[in-house]
């Protein structure tokens, strides 16, 4: 009873061993680390690389992508060496493979997307915005004449952030016309019929000015703004779309820290006078002016969590790059050596040296996707690492256009967040979502 009890746990240690060291060999490890999904660019072709030992039959839409430049739907292939695939035309096929041609081995979606190339900017820009109406700031009380201290604006229920898009039934974006509805109102004594776009909730709601008899004048009880302003980088443009993308953070009012809902806007040529260096607890920032003789280079439509995004209709002056680059997909970023586009010294585009410290899986748009660390002496010299106005800076890896630059940590101004630049090319509309395809699976 003994010697069989000894016997069976040995084999049960050896099949433990078995399975360690499978686990732990190349050929394991490169099955379990490849996705289930892969997409790819059309034109761009792709390398598989599963060092197994063996043959096996892969299968696939012909139409969308070959295998091994096969023109087969169904191909002989040896695992041990690298498998590629070339794609066709944009549409999803299942990639199939089967060991000896009948076990099932592994299934890949594969996702091939229409070839998109951009040029990389890195231009500091000066951003001109008006919001689609009149954004409340503030409260303020008004002294009437029996000294009592109201606010019209608290009683009408009005928030900071909320933005005022019709008075009266008339689209209202203009802050200068406020004053002569408030006094028209006031004189006739009449309330002014307000429509309020608060987040996605768009209501009604009235406010009666008074009035203040230190100024003699209506007053709402209001602070107000419909315009912003600012400066910050140049992401890509693309010129196959005549669109540019900059930023890769949502622009929010100072005050209320609510983002801005563009009615209109445009980037401006911009130079940088000198540099505010960051340090710890202090991010710097970059002091840039528009330029008097400048051109407008393009308009503001979108002002989303990844920027803004417009039509521009030529390359800006002083590019780093005239040629369009390949983009990266998310999942293709990689922890490593990497470099950014930005300008420190008047309109001069650079390349400076970073490391890419880590990377986020995400399969839908969110910020923060990568962590970035400035390595390049020079610019670390000159900026202490990332400043304000460097926020859209793009980040290129391998040769392709990987991201943004997005934020600063404050303790540590050498590292920041970036965004993928997937994200960016999607909100500006020249790119599709992960599913949406122009053919069905096969």
């Amino acid at each position: 009873m003994y010697q069989q009890h000894s016997t069976k746990r040995r084999i049960g240690l050896l099949v433990v061993l078995m399975l360690i060291i499978a686990v732990c060999s190349a050929p394991f490890q490169h099955f379990a680390e490849f996705p289930n999904r892969l997409r790819v660019f059309q034109g761009q072709s792709v390398s598989l690389h599963y060092a197994m030992p063996v043959h096996a039959r892969a299968s696939l839409n012909p139409q969308v992508a070959a295998v091994n430049g096969s023109d087969d739907a169904s191909v002989q292939v040896d695992l041990r060496r690298p498998l590629s695939i070339q794609p066709k035309a944009s549409g999803v096929t299942n990639l199939k493979l089967k060991l000896f041609g009948k076990i099932p081995f592994k299934t890949v979606r594969l996702q091939v997307i229409p070839d998109l190339r951009v040029i990389p900017g890195g231009q500091t820009i000066g951003v001109k915005v008006k919001s689609a109406g009149i954004m409340v700031v503030g409260h303020h009380l008004v002294q009437t004449k029996d000294n009592a201290k109201v606010s019209p604006g608290e009683e009408a229920k009005l928030r900071l952030g909320d933005l005022i898009v019709e008075i009266n039934g008339k689209r209202c974006d203009d802050i200068s016309k406020i004053a002569t509805y408030s006094e028209t109102a006031g004189r006739n004594g009449e309330t002014l019929k307000l429509t309020v776009q608060r987040g996605k909730t768009r209501f009604k709601t009235i406010i009666r000015p008074a009035y203040d008899s230190e100024d003699n004048a209506w007053r709402l009880g209001l602070y107000i703004r419909d315009s912003a302003a600012g400066v910050g980088t140049l992401t890509f443009y693309a010129p196959d779309q005549g669109v540019y993308g900059a930023l890769g953070h949502v622009i929010t009012d100072m005050d209320t820290q609510t983002p801005i809902v563009v009615g209109s806007g445009e980037i401006l040529q911009s130079s940088v006078s000198s540099i505010n260096k960051s340090q710890s607890g202090e991010p710097g920032e970059k002091r840039a002016h528009f330029l008097k003789e400048g051109r407008t280079l393009g308009s503001v439509e979108r002002n989303t969590s990844f920027g803004i995004f417009g039509k521009m209709s030529q390359l800006p002056e002083h590019s780093f790059r005239s040629e369009p680059m390949s983009v990266a997909f998310a999942e293709e970023v990689k922890e490593g050596p990497a470099h950014i586009l930005t300008v420190v010294d008047k309109q001069k585009v650079e390349k400076f040296d970073i490391e890419i410290v880590h990377v986020s899986k995400q399969s839908s748009p969110a910020t923060k996707g990568m962590v970035i660390k400035i390595t390049d002496p020079k610019l670390l010299e000159r900026t202490g690492g990332i400043v304000q106005g460097m926020s859209g800076s793009p980040i290129i890896q391998n040769g392709k256009l990987v991201g943004a630059v997005t934020h600063v940590f404050v303790n540590d101004p050498s590292s920041g967040y970036g965004c993928f630049i997937e994200w960016m090319l999607q909100d500006a509309g020249i790119m599709l979502n992960p599913e949406q395809t122009t053919s069905k699976a096969v």
